[in-house]
């Protein structure tokens, strides 16, 4: 099976996820690193401009690119903040049935919950993360998406104002995540 870790953006998923892969002695796939792969390397707002800032376009990309790697094994999946959701006819954000039971068949979710206005701070000015909506702050965003992240979650980690090192060691420590590991060593 593999560990997915949704999140909002700027919650440290990468930084974990790179973590969690030493731990658990297992590959890290980047769902938007797939996705600018599948585009000639271009990156996330090189794309959306391309499209218009069409984020539908983007959701359907970041769909089949989880439909690729729901297949495989092992992996720590770090997703982009916007995994759990798509858009609906009048663009708004909508939770992503699609998605997450396409990652749930070979993985479990992890909501990596924290402070929308800490993790927005932190990403504001980062050029490879484009902007969400021009009517909607960041924070506004982040905080609609929980009830969604939580649909989503088979185990939600709080994430503490600590170092990475130390938040990894306490997801992995913990029970619940053991309990993950351990059904998958299950025949």
């Amino acid at each position: 099976m593999n560990i997915v870790l949704t999140g909002i953006r700027g919650i440290g998923k990468s930084t974990l996820a790179r973590r969690l892969a030493l731990m658990t002695h297992r590959h890290v796939v980047s769902t938007d690193l797939l996705i600018s792969y599948d585009n000639g390397g271009r990156s996330i707002p090189q794309i959306l401009a391309d499209h218009q800032g069409d984020w539908r376009v983007f959701r359907q990309l970041e769909y089949q690119v989880i439909q690729k790697i729901a297949h495989l094994d092992n992996l720590i999946i770090d997703t982009g903040g916007g995994v759990v959701v798509d858009l609906d006819e009048n663009g708004q954000e909508v939770y992503s049935q699609r998605k997450v039971q396409a990652l749930k068949q070979n993985g479990s979710i992890l909501w990596l919950k924290g402070d929308p206005l800490t993790a927005a701070k932190r990403v504001q000015r980062d050029a490879n993360r484009p902007d969400l909506d021009a009517k909607r702050s960041e924070e506004e965003i982040m905080l609609r998406r929980q009830p969604f992240y939580q649909q989503a979650a088979d185990l939600v980690v709080v994430m503490e104002d600590c170092p990475p090192r130390e938040q990894a060691n306490k997801i992995y420590q913990s029970l619940p995540f053991q309990q993950l590991l351990q059904q998958e060593s299950r025949p």
